[in-house]
């Protein structure tokens, strides 16, 4: 089913945050950070503010803690010392998916993989609690329907900066590859771990994870694994302290169905929540569907903490997944804070761009204990172009439409293109150099349509599919074809220079083929191939709502800019040479006439040249500069969407010796359709 997430919060604008109880296992802690800071203090004089110092952990945890100098002072900055093993957690559930939980045989693609015996141990790594394939681990613990042989480990473990980045890992993986099937139990075992790091107690320990986007990672996770939740009987519920799931089975003829939740926010008491689909959108339902909504009262302060935010909570925080259909849908929050003077304002979380965003969220009525806010849901709209090349997706309409317009103006063209070469190949590969240049654009042409193709792809996969494997392998190809595009106008270009500076230097035709495919194909595949072995082990190949590389996390969007930024300025610096040598072929002629076809000649080749180096893809650093500038966003789609369309002009169409070839394969088309309506007739005559 294809669903959309909404997450509201209610901000306000006076200051106000619950005090934390003292954070489990502090005691420790403090000591552990005690011993930590002391080390800093011997080994490097805090002086200057900013300055930076690294300590490793105590033997008993495996990280480091880094300590900033504020005021002469050496401060916790963030904590990754852990005792968690998030790589043996995960792997003790991901393998053990695999075995049944009762005698017999369980169904493997290729066969039968058979039962283990009773008794035998799991590897026998330390920490994995002597857990063995038997009776025991199959009854109440069976990691295959519920992950619970874990959660004892998770439960035990202190909730301190560097577990709760384990965890929030933890949470990540298991909801990227763990997430079939979410049946009750698993949708349990699921709760308790992320409840574990939900505690309202350590709040305050969320301000030193290292990672700044943890909490929004965690929501992110929490709505991907949810929205996987199978309903019995119509309608399912899980409930936490700090976090409730609830799912019910929607239809035309439903009566407005409300999601109510009453839920511990601290000690102070419970606070309530509300989530109504009006009737009235019910009926845009065509059949039966799902509609799950989450409920996480602490997790609000927790971003503000986590991210050093200064936006202050004052409710619980719902996240609901709704059919595409639904358009608006109500949520009335309880005010924690009851004052008069609270200013309230609702607002929805951007889990793209990781920040409160004001849009899709419109207050109803407010009033001194609780706030209604009507949401409206956004259809999935088509990712654009300049994702390829931004840090930051922009979700706007005219960048959807240009993208749309201008991919398939750019496929029909690349098409045709590679149609009218395979036409005139024999009449314009005569010379070696032309065949060199032919060549150079046909493998240019054939990466741009592999690419444009892969990109609608990916975003198909990514809005319907919700398929982690296949969105890997459609970001691995579309990283390569794109970049094979690149590369191939570098060898272009290279082709230019040498055409230009190597006169009287002779290549051979099997030489430039195998340096041209090389560089062409095997330094993307070399880039692309480094890129996901490097970034995907650690979750970080994908960016959070694209099938596209990860910027936030790993930066591997640079894998891409940096061999496209640096092959535009060696294009660029090859055009700059063929104006040069254009401008000094016409010195010394002594006819001041010729300046101004001088000048033509040269904007036409400029022209020509800036499409088939790539020169127009330069704009993109225009979009990670300032990557929320709509105006940069448009310029870069219009001029590289589109860009197939400009390589048929200016590569093909606009080719002298192409057009000849053209004119003659139709004139010689011409004479055999004449030729052979003459045999017709002759032979039609001499019938008997």
């Amino acid at each position: 089913m294809d669903v959309r997430v909404a997450h509201c919060l209610l901000l306000w604008a006076v200051l106000f945050l619950a005090t934390p109880r003292a954070a489990l296992g502090v005691v420790g802690k403090e000591s552990k950070t005690g011993k930590q800071q002391d080390g800093c203090i011997n080994l490097i004089p805090c002086k200057d503010n900013g300055a930076i110092c690294i300590q490793p952990c105590s033997p008993s945890f495996h990280g480091e803690t880094s300590f900033v100098c504020e005021d002469r002072k050496w401060q916790m900055f963030t904590d990754a010392c852990a005792s968690l093993d998030v790589q043996s957690l995960f792997q003790r559930i991901s393998e053990r998916d695999l075995l049944p939980s009762s005698g017999g045989h369980v169904s493997v693609p290729g066969g039968h993989l058979p039962f283990v015996r009773e008794g035998k141990p799991v590897h026998g790594r330390p920490g994995d609690g002597a857990k063995y394939f038997g009776a025991d681990d199959y009854g109440n613990s069976n990691c295959q329907a519920d992950f619970s042989c874990i959660i004892p480990d998770i439960l035990s473990s202190p909730a301190i900066p560097g577990n709760i980045a384990d965890i929030v890992e933890l949470l990540k993986k298991i909801s990227l590859l763990l997430s079939e099937n979410v049946n009750r139990r698993k949708m349990q075992s699921y709760s308790r771990i992320a409840n574990h790091i939900l505690n309202s107690s350590i709040i305050s320990n969320w301000a030193f994870v290292k990672d700044r986007n943890a909490s929004s990672i965690l929501l992110d996770s929490v709505n991907l694994f949810a929205g996987k939740l199978l309903l019995r009987n119509g309608s399912e519920s899980v409930q936490e302290h700090f976090i409730s799931i609830k799912g019910y089975s929607i239809h035309k003829n439903t009566s407005g169905k409300s999601f109510d939740f009453s839920m511990e926010f601290n000690n102070t008491g419970d606070i309530t929540g509300h989530v109504v689909v009006p009737e009235e959108e019910l009926l845009k339902l065509p059949k039966t569907s799902k509609a799950i909504s989450i409920a996480l009262p602490t997790l609000g302060a927790i971003i503000e903490t986590n991210r050093l935010d200064p936006v202050f909570v004052n409710g619980m925080v719902l996240s609901v997944s709704l059919p595409e259909e639904l358009q608006h849908v109500l949520l009335i929050f309880e005010k924690v804070n009851k004052l008069e003077n609270v200013k309230s304002q609702c607002v929805g979380w951007h889990s793209t761009e990781r920040r409160w965003d004001n849009r899709p969220c419109k207050m109803k009525s407010d009033n001194i204990s609780s706030v209604v806010c009507i949401c409206k849901h956004h259809r999935r709209t088509f990712k654009s172009f300049s994702i390829l090349m931004s840090p930051t997706m922009l979700r706007n309409a005219v960048l959807d439409y240009i993208t749309r317009v201008g991919l398939g103006l750019s496929i029909f063209s690349l098409v045709l293109c590679l149609i009218i070469e395979t036409v005139v190949w024999h009449h314009v590969t005569k010379t070696e150099i032309t065949y060199m240049r032919h060549f150079c654009l046909v493998n240019i042409a054939t990466s741009l349509l592999i690419a444009d193709v892969l990109f609608i792809f990916a975003a198909i996969v990514h809005n319907t599919a919700l398929n982690y494997q296949l969105c890997v392998a459609a970001t691995f190809f579309l990283h390569f074809f794109y970049l094979a595009m690149f590369f191939w106008m570098l060898t272009l270009g290279l082709l230019i220079l040498y055409g230009l500076l190597l006169i009287f230097f002779k290549i051979t035709r099997s030489v430039f083929i195998a340096t041209a495919f090389s560089i062409g194909y095997g330094c993307p595949l070399v880039i692309s191939i480094l890129t996901v072995a490097i970034t995907e082990p650690k979750n970080g190949y994908l960016r959070s709502g694209a099938c596209w590389l990860n910027w936030h996390e790993t930066k591997a969007l640079l894998a891409f800019v940096v061999p496209a930024l640096g092959i535009i300025v060696v294009n660029v610096v090859v055009v700059v040479v063929v104006v040069v040598k254009t401008g000094r072929s016409s010195v010394g002629e002594g006819c001041k006439s010729q300046d101004l076809s001088n000048m033509i000649r040269i904007s036409k080749n400029v022209v020509l040249l800036t499409p088939l180096l790539g020169l127009t893809w330069g704009f993109g650093l225009a979009t990670i500069v300032d990557s929320r500038s709509l105006a940069f966003h448009v310029t870069f789609a219009l001029l590289n969407a589109f860009q197939g369309f400009f390589i048929l002009l200016f590569g093909t169409l606009l080719d002298r010796k192409t057009r000849e070839a053209l004119r003659m394969n139709c004139i010689s088309s011409k004479r055999k359709c004449s030729l052979s309506k003459v045999k017709f007739g002759v032979w039609v005559f001499f019938l008997p």
